[in-house]
């Protein structure tokens, strides 16, 4: 295995990491942003307040997009089937 191959698979691996993740934590983020400048504006310091919508948005992020996050690993996986080829050799 040459250093470029290892490294096209490592690069390969994180942006997959990077794009998946951040399709699933964005949209809590968004939510938790909107949710605390209500909390700041209207002075409420309720916890709950915070989390549930948070915790709402990203179980909807999942089930939206767990087709598309299902696809991506998966054509990722076969990506590194057909490389063995040129990892070995």
């Amino acid at each position: 295995m040459t250093p470029e191959v290892f490294v096209d698979i490592l690069s390969d691996s994180l942006y997959l990491v990077i794009l998946l993740v951040s399709a699933i934590i964005l949209p809590s983020l968004v939510v938790g942003l909107i949710v605390s400048i209500f909390q700041a504006a209207t002075s409420i310091n309720e916890q709950t307040l915070s989390f549930l919508p948070r915790l709402l948005v990203t179980l909807m992020a999942l089930i939206v997009g767990g087709h598309w996050i299902t696809r991506q690993i998966m054509q990722f996986t076969i990506e590194l089937i057909e490389r063995i080829p040129s990892v070995l050799g």
